[in-house]
């Protein structure tokens, strides 16, 4: 067997020639291996002087062929936990075991994240997704238990050998998920494998193995064995993947959104020729897309969430008309309810939750401003109601036009470049980003003198109402207001020249505008 050498590491020549694209994967693998191999070469020598072999492995092995390596570096070792943390105690800046019991030590050095984990011949019980751990003997029976053979990758470290029992260089090639043992029998020792299969898809472009597509569909109900948590973490990194189309339709196709994100493929609605409408579920791909491609700075999860569901109240308000047609009214209220209730299902954050929702409901209220006609109250309530989620509302509504005619399209999107100019005007003018009374709770309860409490919040809300309705008030004109409403609430009024300002403050604090807003 003949070897060529690159730099320090060393490349088995007859498998870097079968195909163009192995040949590439194996150059981006020298320069991404030169790269971390300050790291790697002082791991091996300290590994190898104490009689262990050490090899970069799985994911790490994968990205360094794809030119995408990062600081997080995967090691396994023959080296059992106790000794694998003495070799690094000393070496590493820093050292941690919260992985121990599953064989994991963690250590940095030189910038990078080092997982070490010993090699591993787990049996699982097939009911939850917990192995019972074992450590094992050789490279290659660690290897035959990793999820896909694109993942059952090493480097021998000490020697530069490349490990590949699985022809995982060639699937990468390909840009095939296949599984080092059969599909069935990986994903029924670790159903998250599934979920996992789908988002390499979004993540890395690739396509599953007939076979692979196979057991996904037969096995999907077993992904019901995995917490919300854990499947949460895998739809985040779908959604936010280069290619989240692809991924959210084969999730769909596989059968597991049925048990993850079930609202998903119900809008796949059946449309018959007298009631026709939209593809939902085809357009919500679309929508999705076309919101990927407005982002600015890297993946949105909330404005990516948001693109796929906003329409998922559409199922339950479908409505056929008398002669023809579909209508959906209230879908975004509709949608915004079950946007709430799946993503408290999977437990996302409560921040994450209302962004979502809120866009979802808001997402149709430009259709009401038609060729220009909302006052400049209704924008400024556009914009309030939006608040910090104006920059994605604007691009959901953009990305929510996906008619095929060019000369509707273009006419919506110039309808909503005059919004966004009449927003900036009446922002340059207004701070429409902090549209608050022109009277804060303080000053409330010190010109009607009252105390903390729900009717200052009242009074606060009034104020509030009248300022987006009007824009800005005078000092004079907001106090003339505010008495206005105490007397129609029965209120008696303070006169105006009673009292001097922060009079009130220093008996109340900030407990009254605290109150109030």
């Amino acid at each position: 067997m003949r070897w060529t050498r690159t730099g320090c590491v060393r490349i088995r020549s007859s498998i870097v020639s079968r195909t163009p694209d192995a040949t590439a994967a194996a150059q981006n693998a020298v320069v991404e291996l030169l790269r971390v191999s300050p790291v790697a070469d002082d791991l091996a020598a300290r590994f190898t002087q104490a009689g262990h072999r050490v090899y970069l492995v799985g994911g790490s092995v994968r990205d360094a062929m794809l030119g995408r390596l990062g600081n997080d570096l995967d090691f396994t070792t023959d080296a059992r936990p106790p000794e694998v943390m003495k070799l690094v105690s000393g070496w590493a800046d820093a050292v941690w075991d919260t992985g121990i019991a599953f064989g994991t030590v963690g250590a940095a050095k030189r910038g990078a994240q080092c997982e070490i984990t010993t090699f591993r011949s787990d049996a699982y019980d097939r009911v939850s997704r917990n192995p019972e751990v074992r450590f094992g003997d050789s490279i290659e029976a660690d290897l035959v238990r990793r999820d896909f053979t694109v993942n059952a990758m090493a480097v021998d470290l000490a020697t530069r050998t490349f490990i590949d029992p699985h022809d995982g260089l060639g699937a990468l090639a390909a840009r095939v998920l296949d599984t080092p043992a059969t599909p069935q029998e990986s994903f029924a020792d670790d159903p998250l494998r599934m979920l996992r299969a789908v988002r390499f898809v979004a993540q890395l472009g690739f396509t599953c193995a007939p076979r692979v597509l196979a057991a996904l569909t037969e096995m999907a109900d077993e992904i019901a064995r995995i917490t919300p948590e854990r499947v949460q973490a895998e739809v985040n990194k779908l959604i936010c993947g280069p290619h989240a189309r692809e991924g959210v339709r084969l999730l769909v196709d596989s059968g597991l959104a049925a048990h993850v994100l079930p609202e998903v493929p119900a809008m796949r609605l059946e449309i018959d020729e007298h009631h026709q409408h939209k593809d939902v579920y085809e357009h919500s791909l679309v929508v999705l897309q076309q919101a990927i491609d407005l982002e600015e700075d890297g993946p949105d999860l909330v404005l990516r969430l948001a693109a796929l569901l906003h329409d998922i109240g559409k199922p339950d308000t479908r409505r056929h008309m008398d002669g023809g047609g579909v209508s959906f009214h209230h879908h975004e209220v509709v949608g915004a309810k079950l946007v709430r209730k799946r993503l408290r299902a999977l437990r996302y954050s409560k921040e994450v939750t209302e962004d979502v929702a809120r866009l979802v409901f808001l997402h149709l209220r430009f259709h009401g401003y038609g060729k220009g006609e909302w006052t400049d109250s209704a924008v400024r309530r556009y914009v309030t109601d939006a608040g910090d989620l104006l920059s994605r509302l604007h691009k959901l509504v953009r990305a929510d036009c996906t008619t095929r005619n060019r000369r509707k399209a273009a006419a919506l999107q110039r309808t909503y470049d005059g919004l966004e100019e009449r927003i900036d005007r009446l922002a340059a003018e207004e701070d429409l980003a902090r549209v608050r009374p022109d009277l804060d709770g303080n000053e409330i309860m010190r010109l009607l003198d009252i105390p903390p409490g729900p009717l200052v919040g009242r009074a606060w809300t009034h104020l509030k109402e009248l300022r987006l309705d009007q824009g800005p008030m005078s000092r004079a004109d907001a106090e003339a207001a505010l008495r206005s409403w105490a007397r129609a609430q029965g209120l008696g009024v303070v006169a105006a020249d009673q009292g001097e300002p922060g009079e009130a403050d220093e008996v109340a604090g900030t407990g009254g505008e605290h109150q109030a807003g």
